[in-house]
């Protein structure tokens, strides 16, 4: 058994953290956690059916929201941690590479990467999902971005663990099985919108530092017009989305939108100051 802890932040997760729990096993790691954020289906309740440790989590609208709350205040007793959500379940694969890699002396982190879905199918292209979601107890926390009521997400997004050391990359993918269709997709993305333009306005070109480098192409392409169509020809080209045919055009065109989304939201909120505030 690893020393690590799994958490897994939810709400209103009866659908998805049955088949999440089931994949992580009895033997991989030392405590699973479900994180609650005052969830009104069974969440809960199986949760402890799996015989799981369930900790309540109430934003308060600021700093810290859910990941860095429980680093914070979870009393963390293992070496590693490994944030996980009720869609994403750990591959047969993905847990033998886990026990090899965990081991290394020269890493504090790890790079997961994700299986992405559309209209119901694995997709081959694209761009790929990847997100730094395991790593050692004290080597650092998530961004730390004084919002200002921008969105009602409880739980670090877009924000990446900040850690002090050399960070290496599991190359074995987790299933991420999002099939909560279109709409669910563009109430997401609409609401990750808003809160993407938000923050770069907050943002001085000091603080860009901290971001990784393909984060920091994406915020110097946001305040252009052609931020759509790039990401578009990256995302069919470059990086082989036309391999999913006609799944692969629609893909990345609500791809294009979406960067294209939050450029009009930055133009808007530069020009209004009433839409600001």
């Amino acid at each position: 058994m690893l020393d690590l802890t799994i958490a897994i932040p939810v709400k209103n997760e009866e659908k998805n953290l049955p088949r999440c729990l089931r994949a992580i096993g009895t033997d991989l790691a030392r405590r699973i956690v479900v994180i609650d954020s005052g969830s009104t289906d069974r969440t809960q309740e199986i949760a402890r059916e799996f015989g799981v440790e369930v900790i309540e989590f109430q934003w308060d609208g600021r700093f810290p929201k859910k990941r860095n709350w429980f680093l914070r205040h979870g009393k963390l007793n293992t070496k590693w941690i490994l944030f996980l959500d009720a869609d994403e379940h750990l591959t047969e694969e993905f847990k033998t590479d886990l026990r090899k890699q965990i081991n290394l002396d020269n890493k504090v982190g790890f790079w997961l990467c994700y299986t992405v879905y559309f209209f119901g199918e694995k997709l081959k292209g694209g761009y790929p999902l990847k997100k730094l979601a395991l790593f050692q107890v004290g080597a650092g926390e998530y961004e730390r971005i004084e919002e200002k009521n921008w969105s009602r997400m409880d739980m670090e997004v877009h924000e990446h663990p900040i850690l002090q050391g050399e960070i290496g990359e599991i190359k074995a993918r987790i299933d991420h099985r999002d099939f909560e269709g279109i709409e669910h997709y563009i109430q997401k993305q609409n609401e990750y919108s808003k809160w993407e333009a938000r923050r770069y306005l907050a943002l001085s070109e000091e603080k860009f530092n901290h971001m990784t480098w393909k984060q920091k192409i994406k915020y110097r392409l946001f305040t252009s017009v052609w931020v759509g169509p790039a990401f578009f020809i990256g995302s069919f080209i470059f990086l082989g989305g036309f391999r999913d045919g006609s799944r692969g055009i629609a893909f990345a065109i609500l791809k294009m939108s979406y960067f294209h989304l939050v450029y009009c939201r930055i133009k808007e909120l530069r020009k209004s100051p009433e839409v600001r505030a």
